[in-house]
């Protein structure tokens, strides 16, 4: 009977992720220093993910890239379950100094969301590397909640309120970074035909949607697509301020 990939696959260790997430695994005492490490592998597993999706990442495909045999990645990682936890913690990073260095608490909202935004950008598999499950948080992933929580800081919102907004925030900018991961130019085009062709034949079955058709909604606008949401929330959330 045939196995099923999913059941090929070792369960998540939450354990082995924080541990290695957090360097706290034991460290060789003796010997020459290995030739492979545990950041040549994540490097090497962040690329392929870049290129190509996490899909593409595996064990196997990992170690080929590196020239290496894939036992000699499992001395490091238990699965590509841990190895993807430090993938998502590598190439968060950490945010840049302008975040702490603004004036206000919007000004280092907007320019944490900016640099946010700007990864998922770079790197759109972390969409589906933290979706749907609990995820375990590295320091990169921590520094980035801490410089949201302290932009926040002077706005005398209370605890549970700042974390609200780092959510509202982060919400909009995964959601934008889901359109983008199913953009499809040629695809866009040959839906915009068809919905044209159904609208022509049934629009008046839906005349606000066609009158906003015709107006230009749908047409492709310049400016960045996090600003319009952005603005929105941190409207709301200078009104919740200045009306508690």
């Amino acid at each position: 009977m045939a196995v099923s990939k999913a059941s090929r696959e070792k369960k998540r260790d939450p354990k082995a992720s924080l541990t290695l997430l957090w360097g706290e695994q034991e460290q060789p005492r003796r010997g020459p220093k290995p030739s492979l490490t545990a950041e040549r592998i994540v490097a090497g597993a962040i690329a392929i993910a870049d290129a190509e999706g996490l899909d593409a990442v595996s064990m196997q495909r990992v170690a080929a890239d590196l020239g290496v045999t894939t036992m000699a990645l499992y001395r490091y990682f238990p699965g590509k379950a841990e190895l993807t936890d430090l993938m998502v913690d590598s190439a968060l990073g950490v945010p840049s100094e302008a975040v702490a260095e603004a004036h206000g608490w919007r000004a280092g909202l907007t320019e944490w969301a900016r640099q946010c935004w700007a990864l998922y950008r770079r790197h759109p598999w972390i969409l589906t590397a933290t979706a749907m499950r609990r995820q375990l948080m590295g320091p990169n992933q921590l520094t980035w909640l801490d410089a949201a929580l302290n932009a926040l800081a002077p706005a005398g919102l209370t605890a549970a309120q700042q974390h609200d907004t780092v959510l509202l925030i982060i919400g909009h900018i995964r959601s934008l970074a889901q359109q983008l991961v199913h953009a499809d130019e040629e695809g866009n085009e040959e839906w915009n035909r068809l919905a044209g062709e159904v609208l022509e034949r049934h629009g008046h079955r839906f005349p606000a949607l066609a009158a906003a058709i015709a107006a230009g909604a749908f047409d492709p606008h310049g400016g960045d697509p996090l600003d319009f949401g952005l603005d929105r929330i941190l409207d709301g959330i200078a009104h919740l301020i200045d009306h508690p």
